[in-house]
């Protein structure tokens, strides 16, 4: 068992755990997005619909955020995208928590989340610089590792906080984001190699355009509804376990960060031990697959141990399709256009965040959860039959 965990994480650069240091950092102070809609509904008393275009707000700012994100990785490097990010997306979160105005927070949401996204391309960027074909699977899964565990932790305490007050969520959030820009700026800066530099003075020609790349853009179309499948677990999930199952705050906080912490503690194994053996693009048809039995779940029962095995369902949806999707699209890049490809790749879920609440509160509003749940679980298949017939066309 030692050999295994050795072999799982042996390999991996010095810079690759420094970036999952931070995103450990960042992640733990993931507390506002779980409890968003439960704040501005419960606390600020906005209806259903207002607080899904406040989210449906963090959606534009995102698809912004990523695509400036990956130009500017493209044009001046991921380590200055970075550390901007993180420290002007901390500066935000402290000051969204003084307001209580609906127009001021559509602003802050959208302000908020094209710095926060714009970390994504850049991230990807660097991961790949800073890895071999052989370990960028394993590199991915090392950071999502660190995203997740930070994530078991940060819904968990931010569960306890809420139930204290609702405002001690955006001052944790908005700190562990400027404390892993300040670890980005102290660490990382001194470890940018020569050809980000080279990288960055490479002119892309239009034909190398992501965006001219047929296969890849239907890959795009299969990744963001899936996102919409998926995300809807963690921005309608938490309403629906507050409203419709009577769930407290804490118990909230348990069920979001069991899908952190099984990430955490498995998918370095998992991604070892099934790597190679099949396809990415069956394997990420398997992932989309395993979203649907969650939304099943939803529509039968509120028990809370069966709310907890529709979190396991959702948690192995997410280990067998998202590293695999990354891995696929950089594997689609060339050096000097990854920050296009990462872009998109992130505004798969930047499409997801707008469209996510507004499907959401708006059939909530209108014909109630179980509706929600039919077409999520449609949405899920639809992506399951997608990227079965693109791994066809590409096989």
């Amino acid at each position: 068992m030692v050999s295994l965990f050795r072999n799982a994480f042996g390999g991996l650069s010095r810079q690759v755990w420094l970036l999952a240091i931070v995103m450990f950092v960042n992640r733990s102070g993931t507390m506002v997005i779980a409890f968003l809609t439960v704040y501005l509904t419960q606390k600020l008393h906005f209806s259903v619909q207002e607080a899904g275009i406040v989210m449906t707000m963090f959606g534009v700012g995102s698809i912004f955020g990523t695509w400036m994100g990956g130009k500017l990785t493209d044009k001046i490097g991921y380590y200055p995208v970075q550390f901007w990010s993180l420290f002007l997306g901390g500066i935000m979160f402290i000051v969204m928590v003084h307001t209580q105005h609906f127009y001021l927070l559509c602003i802050y949401a959208f302000l908020l989340s094209t710095f926060g996204e714009a970390y994504r391309p850049a991230n990807s960027a660097s991961i790949a610089d800073f890895s071999t074909p052989e370990t960028f699977t394993r590199s991915v899964s090392l950071i999502r590792l660190a995203i997740n565990l930070g994530w078991s932790i940060g819904p968990a305490i931010g569960g306890f906080l809420a139930a204290r007050d609702y405002d001690l969520l955006f001052w944790a959030d908005g700190l562990t984001n400027i404390g892993a820009g300040i670890f980005v700026w102290a660490f990382l800066r001194s470890t940018r190699k020569k050809k980000e530099a080279e990288a960055t003075e490479t002119v892309i020609d239009k034909k190398d355009s992501a965006l001219r790349d047929r296969t890849y853009m239907i890959f795009i179309v299969l990744a963001s509804l899936y996102a919409i499948a998926f995300s809807q677990l963690f921005t309608i999930g938490p309403l629906f376990y507050k409203q419709a199952c009577n769930l407290t705050e804490v118990q909230i906080g348990y069920l979001l960060g069991l899908n952190g912490l099984i990430v955490a503690l498995f998918e370095m194994i998992f991604i070892y031990k099934i790597e190679g053996r099949f396809e990415r693009l069956a394997l990420i048809s398997f992932g989309a697959f395993l979203v649907i039995p969650n939304y099943i779940i939803f529509l039968l029962t509120h028990n809370y141990i069966w709310l907890i095995i529709g979190i396991i369902f959702a948690t192995f949806s997410e280990m067998f399709a998202m590293p695999f999707m990354n891995a696929f699209s950089i594997e689609r890049a060339k050096p000097h256009n990854r920050g296009q490809y990462s872009a998109l790749y992130a505004m798969s879920w930047s499409i997801a965040q707008i469209s996510a609440p507004l499907i959401g509160t708006q059939t909530i509003a209108l014909f109630g959860f179980d509706a929600l749940w039919y077409i999520l679980g449609s949405l899920g298949l639809v992506s399951t039959l997608g990227f079965g017939a693109l791994r066809k066309r590409l096989a």
